[in-house]
């Protein structure tokens, strides 16, 4: 049953949670199309024409990133709610139900007494920023000399100590409590508002925080909703100690400096998620004001949504301690699943012992944004996670690691990601066992721009894209038909695959739309499933890695539909015969079309004795190869065999055209 609301009877925080999850530009590219001149979608900069009157220019402007909509024609203006009510022709509490489907969040129970729970929260805020002049108060006394020195040999300006507030609680139990107290402010307020304690044996209030440099914590409307707190005694129990949640603060849906990060971001194009308050702080300091912070805890899911609507792809900088590291690959888990187009993460591991005001301060602005560009993504960071310090110099190592990289893959819930995912894992892991050496052996690691794997790896072409460029439509019909009968036997007879695994990883495929195909092969191939335990369950999995069957795909062509080796119930031997025949022939064949291809590029106008050798014997090379391909299929159907004569006329041509040139 529909229920039944007025306009305040919404408890607090749900509009705001509802306005941080939906996405403008989403709202309203249901009835607009973008200009695409205009607008610059990584910079949540979006234009068309007004839907709210008749025009052809694009002078209607929403601003994603703060969630807002202008039209500089006819002056509409709103957010998602507003935009929902008028192209709707809806009221509020419509709007706010169709939007509230949308972003998955269940209508709350009617609430006759919202109106003065928001009463409430105003009254909790402006405690909140009378707790903030206190502390400032009290930073400029002569009780803070000690917390005025830290700050300064941490080398923050009197104006960066203005922009963000910073005061400081005098490690007294009841200054702070007794300064509103003497304002009018009931005790009860300040134990809601979370700046006093009432101990549990029913004896006077304590303040909460005592002894602490102070930084307001404020919402993206600006409002103070909590304080975090830096301890000056070194034995305290708790170095930075945070607001405990109330009606105002919720830690898992909060960011350090979101309002103003937020601006920042969108001039910047880019957004710095690093660990704490004086991280974020001496960022600014140096100019980088597109800083966040989360509040003392492992980003949330929720403070992860906050930082994507900031920016699509954020750069994570965390210390390149152990505690660092250790967050960055409880990040990986959380992220993994959530990731889909325009939505990613870079990350940027920082020295070892140093965090972003040790590098500002040693080395300055223009190497922290050198290691800043220097950012990896994630699928770097979690070959990283499963690779370093590992020796794989036996096929149960190897296993190990395909199983473990599988299981992280499968949890990508966009296929799309999922299968580049697959696909730069294939590729990374080429790299590492086509190696003399296939361990990674634990050594000191040299943080920053020069970190061996703080680089970008340079990956394998998922093509060969000089094959590509180069082949006719023939050679790609051709090709196709090879390289479509070597998958449908791997995927036929897994062992047979495993057996060839190094093979069919060196396996040069031309066809673009078959790559995916190999990569899910790939990574699937120690599957310790056997058709034993599972019918098909090879086959299987590849299938849910790629969303469609490889089979019915590669099945369509009719030499292999008819090849005789390849029927359902064909006998594994065979199988396997086939897949490692053809998989000589497929190298021997694109080695011999590169040779001649590069050769011929080196004839620029003048023909040598070495060049027409260097074609002789590509040409010898092919022939061997083409030979072999009429041999086996000469006693085959006769779709088959034309197959093959097909094959072998195309690379005849091919090579005495290139020497009468």
């Amino acid at each position: 049953m529909r229920k039944h609301y007025n306009d305040m009877s919404l408890p607090p925080g749900f509009l705001e949670e509802l306005r941080n999850r939906s996405s403008l530009s989403q709202v309203v590219g249901r009835k607009v199309t973008w200009e695409q001149k205009k607008t610059n979608i990584t910079k949540g900069d979006y234009w068309a024409p007004c839907p709210f009157h008749s025009e052809k220019t694009a002078s209607f402007h929403v601003d994603d990133k703060k969630g807002f909509y202008y039209c500089f024609g006819c002056h509409e203006k709103g957010d998602a709610i507003s935009f929902v009510r008028n192209s709707e022709n809806v009221s509020f509490i419509e709007a706010v139900e169709i939007l509230a489907r949308e972003a998955g969040l269940s209508m709350p129970a009617r609430d006759p007494k919202a109106q003065e729970k928001i009463d409430i929260n105003k009254e909790l805020a402006s405690i909140m920023e009378n707790a903030v002049q206190f502390y400032k108060m009290q930073f400029n006394g002569s009780n803070a000399k000690s917390a005025k020195a830290y700050i300064k040999s941490r080398g923050l300006t009197e104006d960066i100590v203005n922009t963000f507030e910073i005061g400081f609680a005098p490690n007294d139990r009841v200054s702070l409590s007794q300064f509103l107290l003497n304002k009018g402010v009931k005790e009860n307020k300040i134990i809601d508002a979370g700046l006093a304690i009432k101990p549990d044996d029913g004896g006077n209030i304590f303040d909460r925080f005592r002894g602490r440099i102070m930084f307001p914590i404020r919402n993206t409307q600006g409002r103070c909703i909590a304080f975090g707190g830096r301890a000056m005694d070194p034995n305290a129990r708790a170095k930075y100690l945070n607001s405990n949640e109330t009606a105002l603060f919720d830690k898992g849906r909060s960011l350090y400096n979101h309002g103003p990060a937020r601006e920042a971001a969108g001039k910047a194009d880019s957004l710095i998620v690093a660990e704490g308050y004086m991280d974020v702080i001496a960022l600014s300091q140096f100019g980088f004001k597109n800083a966040v912070a989360p509040l003392g805890t492992a980003i949330t899911e929720n403070q992860l949504a906050l930082i994507w609507r900031i920016h699509h792809e954020p750069i994570i900088a965390l210390d390149g301690d152990t505690a660092g590291l250790r967050a960055a690959m409880r990040l990986i888990d959380l992220a993994l699943p959530l990731l889909e187009a325009g939505k990613s993460l870079r990350f940027c591991i920082l020295p070892l012992g140093q965090d972003p005001d040790d590098i500002l301060k040693d080395k300055g602005a223009t190497f922290m944004q050198e290691l800043l560009n220097n950012a990896v993504p994630m699928v770097n960071l979690l070959w990283q996670r499963e690779t370093e310090g590992k020796n794989f110099d036996s096929p149960e190592r190897r296993a190990l690691l395909d199983k473990s990289l599988r299981s992280a893959v499968l949890t990508i819930r966009d296929k799309s990601i999922r299968h580049h995912y697959g696909q730069a894992i294939k590729e990374l892991r080429y790299q590492l066992f086509a190696s003399d050496n296939s361990s990674i052996k634990n050594k000191s690691r040299s943080y920053g721009p020069t970190q061996s794997w703080n680089k970008k790896p340079k990956l394998m072409a998922s093509t060969n894209t000089k094959l590509s460029m180069l082949a006719t439509q023939s050679d790609e019909t051709n090709w196709r038909l090879r390289e479509s009968l070597i998958l449908v036997c791997a995927i036929r007879n897994q062992a047979a695959a495993l057996n060839n695994e190094s093979a069919l990883e060196r396996c040069p495929i031309t066809t673009p739309d078959l790559v995916e195909i190999m990569n899910a092969i790939l990574i699937n191939l120690h599957d310790n499933k056997t058709d034993t335990d599972e019918k098909n369950s090879f086959e299987k999995n590849i299938q849910n890695l790629l969303g469609y069957s490889p089979l019915d795909k590669l099945m369509k062509l009719k030499p292999i539909k008819n090849h005789p080796y390849l029927k359902k119930n064909s006998a594994p031997d065979l199988i396997q015969q086939t897949l490692e025949e053809e998989l000589t022939k497929h190298v021997a064949l694109i080695g011999a079309f590169n040779e001649i291809k590069e050769a011929e590029q080196d004839l620029t106008g003048l023909v040598d004795e070495g060049l027409t050798w260097r074609l002789q014997q590509a040409s010898i090379a092919k022939a061997k190869a083409t030979r072999a391909v009429e041999e086996e299929y000469s006693d085959t159907d006769e779709n088959t065999l034309e197959m093959s004569k097909n094959l072998q006329n195309m690379l005849d041509n091919q090579i005495w055209v290139k020497k009468t040139r």
